[in-house]
């Protein structure tokens, strides 16, 4: 009994572990129409499905959706159009941390949209340019088809900004038609990711499980034997 107690607890813990995703909180759309839709990689709102980035929504809404979450960034320097730091261009050196969402406008035709969304970490980076875009490409890992990636970013006109009193959100004021307005926003270490250097995987908690309820046991079987 004390032993399927056990692995019921271990169960138990397992189901309120931390998510291994990062998540795009919520978001709204102040001026032009339409809402806020927060997207899963696999969508089948798109046409075709599960792809971006050229006229694949054609609706008024604000989009957005998480790529891959508390990954590096690798091998060079990542260069960015907006540092949360000093509102500029830059990088992020090598190594730095950071969990990478998809933020966009594609309407049907050439119309103006105000909104913002918030992320569950601040903000670190911005990334509004078509070759800087392509560039972070790596850090997507969704499975996202990313079409005409010579024409994402933004246009003169465009604005994308960190909130100056929520360092969790982003706000948007663009202008779009086709094929339509893209930016990635990285934020810093999420709190909603799972730390693979402090959080133990669900399969490594079971077999923890198992093995103290096999000490338990052989410790109960050897008091048995002395009596």
């Amino acid at each position: 009994m004390k032993y399927s107690k056990l692995i019921s607890g271990l169960a138990m813990l397992w189901a309120v572990m931390p998510s291994a995703n990062a998540t795009v909180i919520t978001g709204d759309v102040t001026s032009g129409g339409g809402s806020f839709v927060k997207l899963s990689p696999g969508f089948t709102a798109s046409s075709p499905a599960n792809t971006v980035g050229n006229n694949n929504f054609d609706t008024l809404d604000l989009y957005a959706f998480d790529e891959d979450q508390n990954t590096a960034v690798l091998n060079n320097p990542l260069s960015v159009d907006i540092l949360a730091s000093t509102g500029l261009a830059g990088s992020l050196a090598v190594g730095t941390i950071v969990a990478s969402h998809y933020v966009f406008f594609d309407p049907q035709f050439t119309t103006g949209q105000v909104g913002w969304v918030d992320f569950d970490a601040n903000i670190l980076a911005i990334i509004t340019s078509a070759a800087n875009l392509d560039a972070s490409d790596y850090l997507a890992n969704t499975g996202v088809t990313y079409l005409s990636s010579t024409l994402r970013g933004l246009e003169a006109g465009d604005s994308v900004a960190i909130d100056g009193g929520n360092a969790m959100r982003v706000n948007v004021d663009w202008r779009a038609g086709s094929p339509g307005d893209y930016v990635r926003v990285l934020t810093a270490y999420s709190p909603g990711g799972a730390d693979p250097m402090t959080v133990p995987e669900p399969g490594t908690l079971v077999l923890l499980g198992l093995g103290l309820a096999g000490l338990a046991y052989r410790r109960k079987q050897g008091r048995s034997a002395k009596a």
